[in-house]
């Protein structure tokens, strides 16, 4: 049977093909003949040409090369970074740890919650070996062959999603660890937003292939549908569930087997008989999709020609770096299946440091974006993505991006501008760490005693450029904070540290009943800081009921004239505004949360006294009239106004922009704001009635809902102040068996009845704080 054939087994062609070059990531679309794929891939090739900014992620100029000497790419060449990340319990850090033992960088295998009490290399808190999950991200480092890899092991629970954020600010590429039963859960698309950011490559590996109920064929047809990813299986499976024996390389078309007491031993042999029609067909499968991806492997097609193990490749390797496809690899870590082979994934379709494109802000230049090279000789440019309170001090993990960092050396932070000694230079293997004398480009590494704030930019002195930021999520649940007995200096040593070391944790003191409030991403994260306040310093705390964190805005344009006058002898305190606020429609993460414009003509305010007028509006937006809660979504415009030579200054047109502020707020149908969260229940089919009830008697709004073998998934929009709680509510009514997670999706106008209630709770709470 001729190549082309084969593909119609399989299915047909898609159909609109050219639309692969200008989306890299689609869903899957109808089917088309031969004859419309040859008119539409004709229409794509004359028509769309790949513009030079696209390919620039994956080849550097002819200039930057020339700068960079031969030993520098080949060793750039042997390099990749990458991360792990996945849901809760997918797998990543039994996976890191299969990575870890055959690749020589630890002697002995333990698992996550083993019997020794050991647990796993990269949990090395006693908190995550205790719990059971990896709270923070932790990086190590080894080799496979003669390459090298840098990984970051992160956390699956929602609540520890800055780990994964900043972790994949800083790498190259990343493996999307899938439960080949669970499939794409609620955080695997959290993930999946996140590498897509960043523009991380990545390839797949769908783990837990011994699981009853594993399909990996629904967990693929899910990273089409639900991911929007043009993805397609490179290996099949020996053998399902309890039977697993290896898996079958549809580029090689060659079989790999574990032996060995823990899969050390990979034996190649050729593709079993029973599974040469499957093999086939599923290669067919990757070269069809393939093609919508890469040109070269589209001609082939067309021209009916089997493309070669190293044409298939080359390609798989071309579209992964370009972010156009994701090849799928499978397997069991935990049953020691199917790892090496996917490393060997890692190195040949993963990109090298020098392959993915990293831009800086030139600050002395308007902030013109400059394009870095990863030569080991051009100016030194580093990001310090996190930090850590080590034995030592303060640790710095830095992604050196651009030059070589060497003990000794004096680096400048941009952002403020110091200058910092590099007195100690480590890699990192989780908690432990090795001295090194120098660290080239595309490494990464540690510093100690260096001052400064996640996200911070590090250079040789002789450029002013910044790295773009770690998008860092708001805050959505909030604690009362305060210790048993006596307090002591460790509390605000510990809150001090956390806050450091962690962007979404936030502490402030309440101005009306003192009392200190700490802030976070949800119940667990908060709960976990408490914890680590008693172990690591020992400071037992108490904690009182969760604020959630309410927002106050409006709903309509109202202009404002507001007058403030005060007369008491000598100079008084005169100013006039005119002006008025509105709403801010816009929505986005890049969009402000509140906004001051001037528009001001002529010099009826002196330039002098607007920087007053800001911050006047400012501190008026901190605290809104309604409830107490900070006002967000407004956008302040000043227009007009006047002043006194004698009696206007700062602080009059301060107070005139609070006063106006105020007033106008009021007339604009303000309303309270709730933060809604993406809640995804799974839980027996046999308990999806009780459920479902459980959603609706929180306000739930059910999305969809979607059996899978013998469990139901249901997902949701639940306002978070009716979440306190639930976990052990599904837990009572499913008999242990139902379990969900829940992300902060959108901050949304609370019921008017709720509205009313809160407002009279804040009322009372101001009449008891005044007794």
């Amino acid at each position: 049977m001729p190549l082309v054939g084969s593909f119609f087994c399989v299915a047909a062609r898609r159909t609109q093909f050219f639309a692969a070059a200008a989306r890299p990531c689609v869903s899957t679309l109808p089917r088309a003949t031969p004859l419309e794929f040859k008119a539409a891939w004709f229409t794509r090739t004359c028509s769309i040409r790949l513009s030079s900014t696209a390919t620039q992620s994956v080849e550097e100029d002819a200039a930057t090369t020339a700068t960079r000497d031969a030993a520098d790419l080949a060793r750039l060449s042997k390099l990749r970074n990458i991360g792990i990340s996945a849901h809760i319990d997918s797998g990543k850090t039994t996976l890191t740890e299969r990575i870890l033992f055959y690749t020589g960088r630890i002697n002995e295998i333990h698992e996550v919650r083993g019997k020794d009490n050991v647990g796993a290399t990269m949990d090395s808190m006693e908190l995550e070996r205790e719990k059971g999950i990896t709270i923070q991200s932790a990086a190590t480092y080894t080799t496979w062959g003669d390459n090298a890899i840098n990984i970051i092991d992160t956390p699956g629970h929602v609540d520890f999603t800055i780990e994964v954020e900043r972790a994949l600010r800083v790498l190259d590429s990343a493996v999307l660890v899938l439960c080949a039963v669970g499939g794409v859960q609620s955080q695997t698309m959290t993930v999946d937003r996140q590498m897509k950011r960043y523009n991380i490559p990545r390839i797949c590996f769908i783990n837990k292939m011994d699981r009853a109920g594993a399909n990996p064929w629904r967990v693929l047809e899910q990273l089409r549908t639900k991911l929007r990813l043009t993805a397609a299986a490179v290996q099949i499976p020996i053998g399902a569930e309890g039977g697993l024996l290896g898996v079958v390389d549809l580029v090689k078309m060659k079989a790999y087997y574990n032996d060995g007491e823990k899969g050390e031993v990979i034996r190649v042999a050729d593709v079993p008989a029973e599974l040469v029609e499957a093999a086939t067909a599923k290669r067919a499968e990757l070269i069809e999709h393939l093609s919508d991806a890469d040109d070269e492997m589209a001609e082939l097609f067309l021209n009916e020609e089997d493309p070669t193990s190293e044409q298939l490749t080359a390609a798989i390797r071309r579209s992964t770096i370009a972010q156009k496809f994701c090849p799928v690899f499978m397997g069991s870590a935990y049953h020691n299946k199917g790892v090496q082979p996917m490393l060997d994934g890692v190195i040949t379709y993963l990109p090298c440091p020098h392959e993915v494109e990293n831009v800086a802000l030139d600050a002395n230049n308007e902030e013109n974006k400059v394009i870095l090279s990863s030569s080991s000789s051009g100016k030194t440019i580093g990001l310090a993505f996190k930090l850590e309170e080590g034995r030592f001090g303060q640790l710095t993990y830095l992604r050196i991006y651009q030059g070589t960092l060497k003990k000794g050396d004096w680096i400048t932070n941009t952002r403020t501008g110091k200058k910092v000694k590099v007195s100690r230079l480590v890699r990192m293997h989780s908690n432990e760490m090795e001295d090194v004398a120098a660290v080239a480009s595309g490494e990464i590494c540690a510093l100690f005693g260096i001052d400064c704030a996640s996200g911070d930019t590090f250079t040789d002195g002789s450029v002013a450029y910044a790295m773009t930021s770690i998008y860092v999520p708001q805050p959505v649940i909030s604690l009362s904070l305060q210790p048993k007995g006596k307090e002591s200096p460790n509390f605000s040593k510990a809150l001090s540290r956390f806050q450091r070391e962690d962007p979404t944790f936030r502490v402030h003191v309440d101005a009306e009943s003192k009392q200190t409030i700490i802030s976070g991403m949800g119940e667990l994260h908060l709960e976990i800081y408490v914890e680590r306040m008693k172990r690591e310093y020992n400071v037992d705390c108490a904690t009182g009921k969760p604020q959630v964190a309410f927002r106050e805005t409006i709903n309509r344009k109202v202009p404002f004239n507001y007058t403030h006058k005060k007369q008491s002898g000598g100079s008084g305190q005169f100013a006039r505004i005119q002006g008025y606020i509105e709403k801010i429609e816009e929505e986005g993460e890049d969009v402000k949360v509140i906004e001051f414009l001037d528009h001001t003509v002529g010099m009826n305010i002196p330039s002098q006294y607007i920087p007053a007028i800001q911050k006047g509006f400012i501190e008026a937006c901190e605290k809104g009239s309604m409830i107490g809660h900070p006002v967000t979504d407004v956008r302040f415009v000043l227009e007009d106004g006047l002043s006194h030579a004698v009696d206007s200054s700062e602080m009059a047109f301060k107070l005139a922009a609070i006063y106006a502020f105020r007033e106008a707020f009021v007339q604009a149908d303000p309303v309270i704001m709730e933060p809604v969260m993406d809640v995804t229940l799974t839980a027996p089919v046999e308990y999806q009635g009780a459920a479902i009830g459980l959603l609706n008697k929180r306000k739930g709004t059910i999305g969809d809902s979607e059996v899978q073998d013998d469990y139901v998934e249901v997902k949701a929009e639940v306002p978070l102040n009716d979440m306190f709680g639930f976990s052990t509510d599904l837990r009572s009514c499913t008999q242990g068996k139902g379990e969900f997670a829940m992300e902060y999706k959108m901050h949304a106008p609370v019921m008017p009845f709720v509205q009313t209630q809160l407002i009279e709770e804040y009322k009372k709470k101001q009449l008891e704080a005044r007794k």
